[in-house]
């Protein structure tokens, strides 16, 4: 067995790994170039593969910062995983363990502290490793390789078919307006140049990095499936919410500003938008346990959950 850095002719290979191993989170050609090969960040090193009989058996892709996110810089002490694993005719022959143990002194070597699977921007595939699919894989990081879970992330839907806002709702919203000064509109051009710094202060760079890619689509010259909400009190930004064809969120409100009810009447007008554009499934990839509550209000269901972990060197 040989580990070396990705090539350009291993991609079929490599693939087919991926969709025998990671059974749950299959990728299409198209997907692995547009996310994996060129994300600005790539490095054919940090893709080590292994290779026996002339053919590809195992991966693992690392990545480490070439281009800053944002004020967030390069992270220098930071690397992440988003994906990995052995063709099953090839496990439990330690080739897994070599391919960690290849990025491991690479990563070391550059003096990083940390490595993180997997919350990676802009491209990662699901938060973490779905504890009902993979539980021995779990146990192989956390035993054989020393991650530790920092916590679980909940993917969640929900069918909109038939959906309506709830008097109670309604009610609300209403009191919010007349009490509290708040209102609930479309995003318009007006808002941006509070907006976006809105976002970064109170949620990050990656919440800003996803806000602009949904608003260059609603300002777009093409039809969109999105729609972009701007919560106010006295005129000041204190919220939003957005949603991108099935895709919804992230959302969020003001800390402050927060247990007023805001975020329950931006979630259900946004779901109330999405299926009057008749798209009647709505799905997120991350959450967790206090907003998970929010959403099953609205009648989201579990659909994943995902332990995130982390390695210190």
């Amino acid at each position: 067995m040989d580990i070396r850095p990705y090539q350009g002719h291993d991609e079929a290979d490599l693939l087919a790994v991926w969709r025998a191993a990671m059974t749950h989170d299959r990728l299409s050609d198209d997907l692995f170039r547009t996310k994996v090969l060129l994300d600005p960040n790539f490095q054919p090193e940090n893709l080590p593969v292994a290779v026996e009989d002339g053919r590809v058996v195992g991966f693992v892709l690392g990545l480490t910062r070439q281009t800053p996110l944002f004020l967030q810089g390069l992270e220098p002490d930071k690397t992440w995983v988003t994906a990995f694993g052995v063709h099953p005719d090839y496990q439990r022959r330690g080739i897994g363990r070599a391919l960690f143990a290849y990025l491991f002194e690479r990563f070391q070597a550059q003096g990083r502290k940390t490595i993180d699977l997997s919350p990676y921007v802009p491209n990662y595939f699901v938060p973490g490793v779905d504890v009902a699919a993979y539980p021995g894989t779990i146990m192989f990081l956390e035993n054989a390789l020393g991650f530790k879970t920092l916590y679980q992330a909940i993917s969640m839907g929900a069918d909109l078919t038939g959906f309506q806002v709830p008097p109670e709702i309604v009610d609300l919203q209403a009191r919010l307006e007349h009490e509290q000064g708040v209102t609930v509109q479309p995003v318009t051009s007006a808002d941006l140049p509070e907006l976006m710094p809105f976002i970064v202060q109170h949620f990050g760079w990656d919440w800003y990095r996803h806000a602009q890619d949904y608003l260059l689509e609603i300002y777009g010259d093409t039809p969109n499936q999105t729609c972009f909400l701007v919560a106010r009190q006295h005129g000041e930004i204190i919220g939003y919410c957005q949603q991108r064809r099935e895709r919804f969120g992230p959302f969020g409100v003001n800390p402050d500003r927060r247990n007023l009810g805001i975020g329950r009447v931006l979630l259900f007008r946004c779901l109330e938008a999405m299926s009057a554009r008749h798209v009647f499934y709505a799905y997120f990839l991350w959450t967790g346990e206090d907003a998970a509550r929010l959403y099953s209000l609205a009648g989201f269901k579990r659909r994943r959950v995902f332990a995130v972990l982390r390695k210190s060197f």
